[in-house]
């Protein structure tokens, strides 16, 4: 059984920065690969980024820049700093583990999820 465990959460004023961590275990961590989303109240999870087993990384357009998404093998970790906070990237983020070895952008195409963390940007 595949758990991942999401930290790091929390209010941040506009400009500011946060980092995420997503601790998976119960499978290979390095064969897979992570992303993260976010969803905002009454709408769909969107992807925000990606990054495959070989360290490949892709991001959605409006986090690019700001946003980097890392991961360590030795720790099963993946994480995601967040520079330049906007209110906008208010939401809940989840990371998601896929088997396959490309990043996916659809919320569908992962196979495990975390349980969510809450990012709170005040303006």
């Amino acid at each position: 059984q595949v758990q991942l465990v999401e930290a790091g959460g929390g209010l941040v004023q506009a400009g500011g920065s946060l980092r995420l961590s997503c601790a998976a275990s119960g499978r290979t961590f390095t064969s897979t690969t992570m992303g993260w989303f976010r969803q905002y109240p009454g709408k769909e999870r969107e992807f925000v980024a990606g990054i495959n087993r070989n360290g490949g990384t892709y991001y959605t357009g409006s986090v690019k820049g700001r946003f980097t998404i890392s991961r360590d093998n030795a720790k099963n970790t993946v994480y995601l700093q967040m520079n330049s906070l906007k209110p906008e990237d208010t939401a809940v983020y989840y990371c998601a583990l896929d088997v396959s070895l490309v990043i996916q952008t659809i919320a569908s195409r992962y196979d495990y999820w975390g349980q969510g963390t809450q990012v709170t940007v005040s303006s």
